[in-house]
């Protein structure tokens, strides 16, 4: 049987369905477990929301039990506002009572068609070796600078990225701790890893440990740096993040602005083909250490000149 796949969902019915639809195409989709985590509202706007997600999801569960597009389907329906963090680490640790991995998706990720094999096959490979904590289906690497890295298909960093991952339950479970302070979440930490964290300043992701409550992601990338451990990704991306615009600086704004202010370097299609995954020994290659900072600058945000002159106008009113 393959790993299970947990999805976490709140408010955004479309982009849950296209998720969904995107997963139930995965050729390794119909000898997989899907658990789905549905996060309850805060207020009544948001529990209206929610119950579209809802309605969805039970739709697409009778639809998956007449065709068998996935193995079962499992939806967990929080009677309150868990958010987000709570959301994720407590299903996560439910789905590792049952399973000994895991593939966490949160509901605006497109899977490509050999996302799963991808997954499975690198759980398979790096079973007994701990160095690998993390594998994902992302990767910020563009297309050209991945042709350069042929023959190879795949490659290491210690840094982590969270849009279509998976991990093993050993490794969850003695690593992961979910900080309560910035204090907690740095200590003992040598300043060269914090630089190396950050990518020399480029991607200040830390700025981040001041929210309350931190965001599980950022406390999972620090417990794989604190292991020295290692996260595998495809050279091309297996991946698509449908969600960016409701990340956007300029939130307050209409949704067709924003193309014409910025756009992401590493939002693109993903790899529609097989990924053949080969063994290599897991180590940092300095040469996709450069190109990952150069990608992770600013977030990885590309401004037009309107939108430099739009966010210089923003930041002086401000």
């Amino acid at each position: 049987m393959s790993a299970p796949i947990a999805l976490f969902v709140y408010n955004r019915a479309d982009n849950t369905r296209k998720t969904l639809r995107a997963l139930m195409a995965n050729t390794l989709a119909p000898k997989t477990d899907l658990y789905v985590f549905s996060d309850g509202g805060r207020d009544e706007v948001s529990w209206a929301a929610v119950k579209e997600v809802r309605a969805v999801l039970h739709e697409i569960k009778a639809e998956i039990a007449r065709t068998q597009s996935l193995n079962s389907m499992t939806i967990v329906e929080r009677p309150t506002n868990y958010y987000l963090e709570r959301n994720v680490i407590e299903g996560i640790n439910e789905v590792f009572q049952h399973h000994d991995t895991i593939i966490v998706l949160e509901d605006d990720i497109i899977t490509a068609p050999h996302f799963l094999e991808f997954m499975n096959e690198a759980f398979d490979m790096y079973r007994n070796d701990s160095r690998v904590m993390h594998v994902s289906g992302f990767t910020r690497i563009e297309e050209t600078q991945a042709s350069m890295l042929h023959p190879l298909t795949s490659y290491f960093t210690p840094f982590m990225a969270g849009w279509g991952w998976g991990t093993w339950r050993d490794r969850w479970l003695q690593h992961f701790r979910h900080y309560q302070s910035c204090t907690e979440a740095l200590d003992g930490l040598d300043p060269t890893i914090l630089d190396a964290i950050e990518y020399g300043g480029v991607f200040p992701c830390l700025n981040h440990l001041n929210r309350q409550p931190i965001p599980w992601d950022l406390c999972w990338s620090l417990a794989i740096r604190r292991a020295g451990g290692l996260c595998l990704y495809p050279t091309r991306t297996l991946v698509r993040n449908i969600g960016l615009d409701s990340g956007t600086h300029y939130g307050f704004l209409p949704k067709w602005l924003v193309p014409l202010l910025q756009r992401y370097e590493y939002d693109r299609e993903p790899y529609a083909g097989t990924v053949l995954l080969t063994y290599q020994e897991p180590t940092v290659n300095p040469a996709i250490e450069t190109i990952l900072k150069e990608a992770l600058t600013d977030w990885g945000i590309r401004y037009t000149w309107f939108g430099r002159l739009v966010r210089r106008l923003y930041h002086n009113l401000k």
